[in-house]
């Protein structure tokens, strides 16, 4: 069954005491159009990224995003050649001035250079396996969603083409209707002249072939959108051409009403994948 292409879905990772969060969203669009939101460090994972979700993802606006929340924090790092200079010069100094050395181990704490603080950096090559895993999880949802969408979409264009097939019945009938009368009407020669101006049998015929191309292409499991707009400009086509055709008011507004249903196929097939 086709799919739709509205969808969001996220999923948190944890490796290495790094924390964050895959999120994936994708809207309407004509062809795959992917951005990406990473964090530092993981632009060279972009083209391996993009693969992935257009593995599961054939069209629509899809931005990926991946963040940090949680990081491992800092280390505190001593500095043991500083502290010796600092004690070595405290004892040497109280010698000097024949005074009690009293250095205790928090004034040396406060001292500049003794201890440093360094955050711990986890490359992304190491993060990259909790992502990717992250990733597939998050797709499996943008998926799920885009396909509730579609049986949705099928529901609504199914209902379009079953409801011009009841227009098509309702413009034979009455083009018969019409031919009948005509010829009861008209000399010969009219008549033979309106029947070959006014035949719209393969037009009708063609009408109701894209509608059954439409149907059989909802139950396909295929990128069916572009397809699905091609059908429906062939049919507002043969439409026109039939309206063109025969000038008779309850034909016409058949017409007028076939329109309508072929326009807003063409609007749902925007939103099918």
């Amino acid at each position: 069954m086709i799919s739709g292409m509205t969808g969001f879905g996220a999923s948190d990772f944890s490796i290495k005491k790094v924390k964050g969060l895959v999120e994936i969203k994708s809207v309407n669009h004509r062809y795959f159009d992917p951005a990406f939101y990473l964090p530092s460090g993981f632009s060279a994972f972009e083209e391996r990224i993009q693969k992935i979700v257009f593995a599961h993802i054939k069209r629509g606006r899809v931005t990926i995003a991946v963040r940090i929340i949680e990081r491992p924090g800092v280390d505190v790092v001593l500095n043991p050649d500083a502290v010796q200079r600092y004690v070595d010069f405290g004892k040497a100094l109280a010698r000097r001035l024949g005074i009690a050395y009293d250095l205790t181990a928090a004034d040396i704490l406060k001292l500049p250079g003794v201890i440093e603080t360094k955050e711990v950096f986890v490359p992304a090559q190491a993060l990259w396996p909790a992502v990717e895993k992250a990733l597939l999880k998050a797709i499996v949802s943008v998926a799920e969603m885009r396909r509730r969408e579609g049986r949705s979409l099928v529901t609504d264009i199914g209902g379009q083409l079953s409801r011009m097939n009841k227009r098509i019945s309702q413009i034979r009938a009455r083009a018969n209707a019409l031919l009948k009368e005509n010829k009861q009407t008209l000399s010969n020669d009219e008549f033979a002249a309106y029947r070959k101006s006014n035949d719209i049998n393969e037009e009708l015929a063609r009408l109701s072939h894209h509608i059954d191309e439409a149907k059989a292409l909802l139950k396909q499991n295929l990128e069916a959108g572009k397809k699905l707009d091609f059908i429906a400009q062939e049919m507002q086509r043969e439409t026109n051409t039939v309206g063109s055709k025969v000038q008779d008011k309850e034909i016409s507004a058949a017409v007028i009403a076939l329109k309508g249903k072929v326009e807003k196929i063409r609007e749902q097939a925007n939103n099918v994948e």
